[in-house]
């Protein structure tokens, strides 16, 4: 039996060699054979057809006598459109020569601009753009399409020895060509021969007519016959109306429609990077700023004049304009078609922000689904301001007649992003379920949507350049149209870019300016990416991120007195001090230990405590004036409760204007002193904050043994403390 079991072994170790020895010669034969089609010995059109990502491409290929005869003959560069770019293509037909250069070129030596095989050899557009964060890596854009490094730079030879190159781009690129059903033979025009042939273009049906009367009339053909690379904003016949704004379009408006020695396609446009246009001189500067509303291909897309220093007929301020039809390339740079005259300022806060409330269709586009539908319907309801306005005009269209009646106005409007937060919409939601009950009716309802858009709305004309000269070492405030609410602003300065944001906090809000210093005849609009009023933060997050209330923040998160604030089943009222009223009662307590306070945590826990009140309600300042005129008793989360007295009465705050307003003054029964309240009513998910200008201390509160004696020494380590504590929520902000 043994001897058979090792025969047997030794049998079926022979056989598993021959089984290796075969699969051996399987794999080596599979080799050789993907070896044979291995980039060192394809072709590059091999390797296009081997490709099933670029089918359609290499379909087009084969398709066109010349391109595929090119591909077997001749050195090149492709630049391949993937299929899915196919299927986002929405052109007639693709012109597989504009996607072909008779040299060799990759990525690392391509220019500024790349000649194509097509009829003329007009050029393809190369722009670089680095990479955020100090990466140091660079996207490539070839016209608006990006090209695809990662599956880039393949270099092979074709069957007669010449060097090809292919690069993988995300869209189809699509050069200037005629109308059908035009004889019209004129190929890689120049900006000015377009204006003067716009009618025989594939442009979609758009028209320039007053426009190119313009340029006529004041003898402008010069700047678009310039040599080089230039970008050229045109606004089409539409954007001329209604009179008066042809009147008021002459050579200094038209310089301020070219941006100049600057190639700026959609895709890869520096976003919120002012660039200067031909206005940009010494008594008259604009410049223009791109800006995307929505993600990826089908993004709209702005463009924002602003006139820094203006003059007697071009008012100082930015105009919006949407771009009707992007992209078209010219000899001398690209076209992009805009919906209006930019620099022109003639239409009122309340008709921008009614116009502004629709997007403009692809006249061509249009033009079909208006065919196929048989509607008559121009504009399609998903402008940047869409969602404010249908708001208003389902809810509150009473607010119109407000804005209408307004000689100067700010009006911050929330994009149609800030209105899709889930808290927002809920809070929508709410009003319209109301609105099928007739709940409408109920003055609280009402009143809370009025109090949210006048929170909006500021009664003078506020400019960004306004607010960062008001703003430098203090907080600049204003009123608004909601009762006794203000609008706080922040100016913040990236620390790598050193571009400055600037935040406006409203009703417990901070949002962000997202769009500026938009100008109309009666004021300005600002584009903000929150809607003020509707609290997003709990008490807890909002001490967190709110620069003006460090102190109180880090105070509390070393006892984990803050834990309870993120707490939805409590509604709390704090009454915070400001950083500034901390610092302020040190410099006056000389002897007061700061140290000993801070690592006390149960003296920080017994200071706080009295501070925040803790009922099934919150209390606005106004609830608590109108509860009493005498001593009112507050729960709070400590073992004592919180006896104060309220009034109003005007004052003036030195911190952002010598104008007499109402406010709201604290007395804490334990001191007897008028306390302002600097912030009233900064609404959070789960309570209010208010915001005071003194801490409720006791002289003898705040322990003054320790080792620090000095009054300067204890005001050093608070202003560190405050200076580090606000650069750490920035840095960690940007």
């Amino acid at each position: 039996m043994i001897p058979t079991m090792i025969e047997g072994r030794s049998s079926g170790a022979a056989s598993s060699g021959r089984l290796a020895l075969l699969l051996t010669a399987v794999m080596t034969l599979l080799v050789t054979t993907v070896a044979s089609r291995t980039p060192v010995s394809m072709t590059l059109e091999e390797h296009i057809s081997d490709d099933p990502d670029l089918s359609q491409f290499y379909d087009l290929i084969q398709g066109n006598p010349i391109a595929s005869a090119a591909l077997k003959l001749r050195a090149l560069t492709i630049f391949a459109p993937t299929n899915q770019a196919f299927q986002r293509y929405q052109g007639n037909r693709t012109i597989v020569l504009y996607h072909i250069s008779t040299v060799a070129l990759p990525l690392e030596q391509l220019g500024s601009t790349v000649i194509s095989d097509f009829d003329g050899n007009p050029p393809i557009y190369v722009t670089r753009r680095r990479q955020p964060a100090g990466s140091g890596a660079e996207d490539i854009f070839v016209n608006n399409a990006k090209v695809i490094r990662s599956r880039s730079n393949v270099q092979l030879t074709n069957q007669m020895g010449k060097r090809q190159v292919l690069h993988i781009i995300d869209d189809v690129l699509t050069p200037l060509t005629v109308n059908p059903s035009t004889s019209f033979e004129l190929y890689n025009l120049d900006a000015f021969q377009f204006i003067q042939n716009a009618e025989n273009l594939d442009i979609n049906q758009h028209r320039i007519r007053s426009f190119r009367q313009k340029i006529n009339v004041f003898r402008k053909d010069d700047i678009y016959k310039a040599v080089g690379g230039h970008t050229f904003l045109i606004p089409v016949e539409e954007g001329f109306k209604p009179p008066p704004r042809p009147d008021m379009i002459d050579r200094k408006v038209i310089d301020g429609h070219v941006i100049p020695n600057n190639v700026i396609f959609t895709a890869p446009s520096p976003l919120n990077d002012p660039l200067e246009t031909l206005a940009f001189e010494d008594n008259l500067k604009v410049t223009v700023t791109f800006f995307r509303q929505g993600e990826g291909k089908n993004a709209k897309v702005y463009v924002r004049s602003n006139t820094v220093i203006g003059d007697s007929r071009h008012a100082s301020g930015a105009v919006l304009a949407e771009i009707v039809k992007a992209n078209i390339p010219v000899r001398n740079g690209v076209i992009h078609l805009i919906h209006r005259p930019l620099m022109v300022v003639d239409t009122t806060v309340l008709q921008f922000l009614e116009h502004y409330k629709t997007h403009h269709y692809d006249a061509h586009a249009h033009s079909e689904e208006q065919n196929s539908s048989g509607g008559s319907e121009k504009e399609k309801e998903d402008g940047p301001l869409f969602k404010f306005y249908e708001l208003i005009a389902d809810y509150a269209p009473d607010f119109f007649r407000t804005m209408q009646n307004t000689q100067q106005m700010t009006l911050f409007a929330p994009s149609n992003e800030a209105l899709s937060h889930p808290i927002v919409s809920n809070f929508i939601s709410n009003l319209s379920s109301n609105r099928t009950t007739k709940a409408l009716d109920d003055p609280g309802n009402r009143e809370k949507l009025r109090e949210i858009l006048h929170l909006h709305l500021v009664r003078d004309s506020i400019t960004t350049d306004k607010i960062r000269k008001n703003n430098q070492n203090q907080i600049y405030q204003v009123p608004t149209g909601a009762d006794k609410r203000f609008l706080y602003f922040n100016v913040i300065t990236n620390r790598y870019t050193h571009n400055q944001t600037i935040t406006v906090e409203g009703g417990g809000v901070n949002a962000t300016i997202i769009l500026s210093d938009i100008a109309a005849t009666n004021g300005y609009l600002h584009i903000i990416d929150r809607v003020l009023g509707i609290p997003y933060m709990t008490v807890q997050e909002k001490i967190e991120t709110d620069p003006m209330l460090n102190l109180t923040y880090q105070f509390g998160r070393y006892n984990q007195f803050n834990e309870q604030l993120n707490k939805t089943t409590k509604r709390f009222t704090y009454f915070i001090p400001r950083d500034k009223a901390w610092m302020q009662w040190f410099q006056e307590h000389s002897g007061a230990n700061l140290n000993s306070f801070l690592t006390d945590i149960y003296q920080t826990r017994s200071v706080l405590e009295r501070h925040l009140v803790v009922a099934d309600r919150v209390f606005t300042m106004s609830d608590l004036k109108n509860m009493s005129n005498d001593s009112l008793i507050l729960p709070t989360v400590g073992p004592h409760n919180l006896q104060i007295r309220v009034k109003e009465e005007e004052r003036t705050e030195d911190d952002y204007t010598s104008t007499l307003q109402s406010g709201f003054y604290i007395q804490w029964r334990e001191t007897g002193k008028w306390i302002p309240v600097f912030r009233p009513d900064v609404e959070c998910t789960n309570g209010i904050i208010h915001v005071i200008d003194a801490p409720l201390v006791r002289d003898n509160d705040i322990s003054t043994s320790g080792t620090m004696k000095s009054g300067v020494s204890s005001m050093t380590t608070l202003l560190i403390f405050v200076t580090f504590g606000f650069l750490a929520k920035v840095l960690a902000n940007h």
